[in-house]
């Protein structure tokens, strides 16, 4: 009577294993597709991504970048003070999308140019988004509100 006891709480054991194994493969996978990582411009230069990767790039729109291109696109320069990239994007920008002004764009960057699929601005004055006020922290040249310098 033992060892049958002992026999279902092994199988139970190896079946729950197996389930467990398959559901983190499935999550994997379903995840794999979603996640997208964060560089500032002289990331992207530092270590060129390949045209396939997609990724989101982040910092301040530079002042006098903006153009409307003839075949509907806008070209922007994006950079953290260090470094700009070029970023080519093909749809209707956020209302707060302006030089100066933090964005971040995800897609891929393909022969020097930044091939946006997804624009994101700041929501209000304050904003920054986390990503780059990290970037800019980790650089010196970003300072939070109300944080006075030494």
């Amino acid at each position: 009577m033992k060892t049958l006891r002992k026999k279902g709480r092994i199988q139970l054991l190896a079946v729950s294993a197996i389930l467990l194994i398959i559901a983190s493969v499935l999550i994997g996978y379903g995840f794999r597709e979603g996640i997208s990582y964060f560089r500032n411009p002289t990331q992207v230069l530092a270590d060129l991504p390949e045209p396939e990767e997609t990724f989101r790039v982040g910092g301040l729109v530079q002042p006098n970048s903006i153009q409307k291109n003839t075949d509907g696109s806008i070209g922007f320069e994006i950079g953290d003070l260090e470094s700009s990239i070029r970023v080519v994007y093909t749809g209707i920008l956020p209302d707060l999308f302006a030089e100066g002004q933090g964005a971040i764009a995800l897609g891929n960057y393909v022969n020097g140019i930044f091939e946006a699929t997804e624009i994101l601005a700041k929501h209000d004055e304050k904003y920054m988004p986390k990503e780059i006020a990290d970037t800019l922290k980790e650089q010196g040249l970003f300072k939070p509100s109300g944080e006075t310098s030494d």
